[in-house]
């Protein structure tokens, strides 16, 4: 499900950046934010096609599956319908709702019909949360939030490359149990209400998984708190799946843990990453219990603001502690646990995520990048990066564009240390042309590879057979007087300055407005008489921006009928 999710959400990401431009002109009152979840629902639950809208689906994408994954209900029930309402205009005024969807008049009328019962889903939601959160009101042992200002003010975390948190992860001895456990339970083994699995059930599974039967007069299933565990664990990587009349049955692919691709390593390991929680002490007494939820988290928290590692001893006072001073039970438990930081220890060793040396507790570098994925999860900012030797092209391209200019030239600096100046100049070309939408990137790289010079010849030449990059190419080759470098063409000087428009254009209305008006309407009129012609990736967006917000009415006029002709084409 992992993979569907991102396959769609990339065949997804240009059509809304596309739907986001259109609408802060033609609906600036909806959150095009609020889109991308019930747009990303609909290509994975209802149709492949991303054009293809019908009523009933509409429907049962509002009422049924939006209230299982919508994160703000009271944004969801104010705006929500709104942002899909402006979502199926935009994909009807731009001819991407096919012949094949309902009519756009059908499809708002759907809307109407369901309004007062989605909204009234999303205040039960909102009522539902609201009552979690007062009666959780104090958090857990592992609450992150209470870390957040000393989370944002740590260094840079450097994250290790795929290949080498993959090797790790096909290491953990958790997940090679819980694809025995799979592997043991079969296709279609019958599970009871009281207890999953029957005493001698039980026993059969402890010798798969390599775990002793524990010496009890009472059942066994009740005295296997470990095995279910694992069991859950199985059933997060989606080794063990729910059948039909209460069965469960092993996926077709477990017996092949630890798998060949490292993606695949990975998106199983992330699926059984909330899995910590399964670290926290359990109790006879569930109310003790209770006060020391969240300690598996709590102690990998600690660990990261530690640069990594701490004294056992530090940490069982340190949690100690706190969870004195979160429950009034929490002392009490803290005794009752006898040693509450080994079952924690013992879990987070089996998945891989810290190391003991001796007293020290250690974090594994598999362990911080999941800490990292966990603080991510909460919606809380902690600045971690790929490490430098590890980061492609594209994602240090990515990665700079979001920091501040010294950063960034910090980034790039330490990554080109690493390169000969021809190959990261045919790294960060390769990168530009991945995308033709993606001008931001192609900037940043163009302008990063035109402060190698010469040593960067070879690539520019290379990209002058892109059609996106040869304006660029062509530029820097001419101004490098290479011989028998082509001359910039004025279509090459149109895409440069529609690139420029782009980029300004995402940073927001009034920033795209005071562009033009820094080139001025004479000369925005003369652009619009041929830039249309360009077969630039956003073209129709910008002239139809530009009809829309542009404070001259014979310029915006202009660029209507521009628009008219780039549609023609």
């Amino acid at each position: 499900m992992t993979d569907r999710i991102e396959v769609a959400a990339t065949e997804l990401r240009p059509l809304l950046e596309e739907f986001i431009m259109w609408a802060r002109a033609n609906a600036p009152g909806s959150d095009p934010e609020l889109v991308g979840p019930a747009a990303l629902w609909h290509r994975l639950a209802f149709s492949q096609d991303l054009g293809t809208w019908k009523r009933a689906d509409l429907r049962n994408l509002l009422l049924d599956r939006m209230p299982k994954v919508v994160e703000d209900p009271d944004a969801a029930a104010d705006g929500m319908l709104p942002a899909v309402d402006a979502y199926l205009t935009f994909l009807s005024q731009t001819g991407r709702l096919n012949k094949g969807s309902d009519s756009l008049s059908d499809l708002q009328a759907e809307l109407d019909d369901v309004e007062d019962e989605f909204v009234d889903l999303m205040e039960e939601l909102l009522d539902d949360t609201e009552g979690d959160d007062e009666e959780g009101e104090a958090g857990d042992l592992g609450d992150f939030e209470l870390f957040a200002d000393e989370l944002a003010e740590l260094d840079t975390i450097r994250l290790r490359p795929d290949s080498e948190l993959a090797e790790a992860a096909r290491r953990a001895p958790l997940i090679a149990k819980a694809r025995d456990l799979a592997v043991w339970v079969g296709s279609g083994r019958k599970v009871g209400e009281d207890t999953l699995l029957t005493d001698a059930e039980v026993e059969e599974a402890l010798t798969a998984v390599g775990l002793p039967r524990p010496e009890t007069e009472g059942p066994i299933a009740e005295a296997v708190p470990q095995l279910w565990n694992i069991w859950n664990l199985a059933v997060d990587l989606e080794f063990l799946e729910p059948g039909e009349a209460g069965t469960v049955a092993v996926q077709d692919d477990t017996a092949e843990w630890p798998f060949d691709d490292d993606e695949d390593v990975l998106d199983a390991w992330m699926l059984g990453l909330h899995s910590v929680d399964y670290g926290d002490p359990e109790l006879e007494d569930d109310d003790l219990t209770m006060a020391l939820a969240g300690l598996t988290r709590g102690m990998l928290i600690r660990l990261l603001l530690a640069g990594g590692s701490r004294e056992r001893a530090d940490l069982a006072r340190d949690l100690s502690e706190a969870a004195s001073d979160l429950d009034e039970l929490g002392s009490d438990a803290w005794e009752a646990a006898g040693d509450p930081l080994a079952p924690a220890i013992d879990w987070l060793i089996g998945y891989g995520m810290v190391e003991l040396d001796g007293d020290t507790v250690r974090l594994t570098p598999l362990g911080t990048e999941g800490v990292v994925h966990l603080i991510d999860d909460a919606d809380i900012e902690v600045d971690a990066r790929p490490a430098i030797e590890s980061m492609s092209a594209h994602e240090l391209l990515a990665l700079s564009a979001e920091l501040p200019e010294e950063e960034a030239d910090a980034e790039f600096a330490a990554w080109m240390q690493l390169r000969e100046p021809g190959k990261a100049a045919e790294e960060l070309l390769e990168a530009a042309a991945a995308d033709d939408s993606d001008a931001l990137i192609r900037v940043q790289a163009a302008s990063v590879v035109g402060t190698l010079g010469e040593a960067a010849i070879p690539a520019w030449q290379a990209a002058l057979k892109q059609p996106s990059l040869r304006p660029y190419a062509a530029t820097h080759l001419s101004q490098l007087e290479v011989e028998g470098a082509p001359e910039p063409t004025q279509d090459d000087t149109h895409w440069l300055i529609l690139d420029m428009w782009t980029i300004s254009a995402g940073l927001g209305r009034s920033e795209f407005v005071s562009s033009l008006r820094d080139i001025g309407p004479e000369m925005v009129n003369n652009l619009l008489e041929v830039i249309w012609k360009i077969p630039h990736a956003h073209v129709e967006e910008l002239l139809d921006l530009i009809s829309q917000v542009h404070p001259d009415k014979q310029v915006a006029k202009a660029a209507r009928r521009a628009l008219f002709k780039a549609r023609s084409v």
